[in-house]
């Protein structure tokens, strides 16, 4: 037997009930921002140096520029062209940057919970562990913001043989872990369903800029691509089109004006697409019927 997970089962998208977005829309877009906490001298590196040179003082400063300076671009660029985003934000940010949260605040935007710093993972921590760590991160948002977080991000997109269950087990709705979709389908687990929203591994700029070496037009390119294409699919199912950004990357002087011209082209279609957040996306699959969402089956 294929070793598996359990967790959803094999469905084609093109044998899939069809349904809309708000508004009768067929194609669902949002922008996801990495905003992480770094430790100095401690955890994983990035592939712009080589392996020895992973927790210098080169790469923590690197990363840092995005909290200090790349996702204040990010903010000015999301105003100005009147385009919602989210944020899965490690909650060492509320202690290291607290402007940053507030501004997110401010905008209306979505705080996911991200861990408490990307320099630590949390797939191989015990159950007891795991379950702590949720606990602290779910807290601390909800002090901060007034409100539980829908949905969640592991570091590194970090799991455990029970992540999943502790989720669901802490109240989440939906999760951003698993990759294996362009719809939203309901995983199941050990309490009950949690929903996994589509995400980008390649539509990523990390993935894209810095481990695959793409220039920034070309990552521009990606994304519109990408846009464009899923635009004209959608006309047959109704698709998910995730952007996601980090700000130490993407939020560069002479990246960020290729990433402008990407989302000038998508706001130029507004009135096509439906540009939301993720928790709207999981409260509009919520309101399905039973049937219409893969794995909606499953208690």
């Amino acid at each position: 037997m294929l070793p598996t997970h359990d967790r959803y089962r094999y469905s084609s998208i093109v044998s899939r009930p069809d349904y809309t977005w708000p508004g009768g829309r067929r194609l669902a877009v949002y922008i996801a921002v990495n905003i992480e906490a770094f430790g100095y001298g401690v955890g994983k590196g990035a592939a712009i140096a080589p392996p020895d040179q992973a927790q210098s003082h080169s790469i923590y400063s690197w990363r840092d520029y995005g909290n200090r300076v790349g996702v204040w671009r990010f903010f000015d660029l999301f105003d100005a062209l009147g385009l919602p985003a989210e944020a899965q934000m490690n909650v060492e940010i509320y202690t290291q940057c607290p402007d940053i949260p507030e501004r997110i605040r401010k905008r209306g935007d979505e705080i996911l919970g991200h861990g408490v710093t990307n320099s630590e993972e949390q797939g191989h921590l015990g159950e007891a562990a795991e379950r702590d760590l949720i606990a602290r991160v779910t807290s601390t948002i909800e002090r901060h913001e007034g409100a539980r977080p829908a949905g969640w991000m592991s570091p590194w997109l970090s799991n455990s043989g029970v992540t999943m269950d502790l989720l669901r087990e802490a109240g989440y709705r939906y999760v951003m872990d698993w990759t294996m979709d362009d719809q939203p389908v309901w995983m199941k687990t050990r309490a009950g369903r949690i929903l996994s929203m589509p995400y980008p591994i390649e539509v990523n700029d990390t993935r894209g800029v810095i481990w695959y070496h793409y220039s920034s037009e070309e990552f521009a390119d990606l994304i519109v691509d990408q846009f464009d294409e899923m635009l004209e699919q959608s006309e047959r199912q109704p698709l998910v089109c995730p952007i996601s950004l980090h700000p130490f990357v993407m939020g560069r002087p002479y990246r960020i004006r290729q990433l402008r011209r990407a989302l000038e082209h998508v706001a130029r279609h507004r009135d096509r697409v439906w540009i939301t957040r993720p928790r709207d996306i999981c409260a509009h699959i919520e309101g399905l019927p039973t049937g219409v969402v893969p794995g909606s089956e499953d208690t």
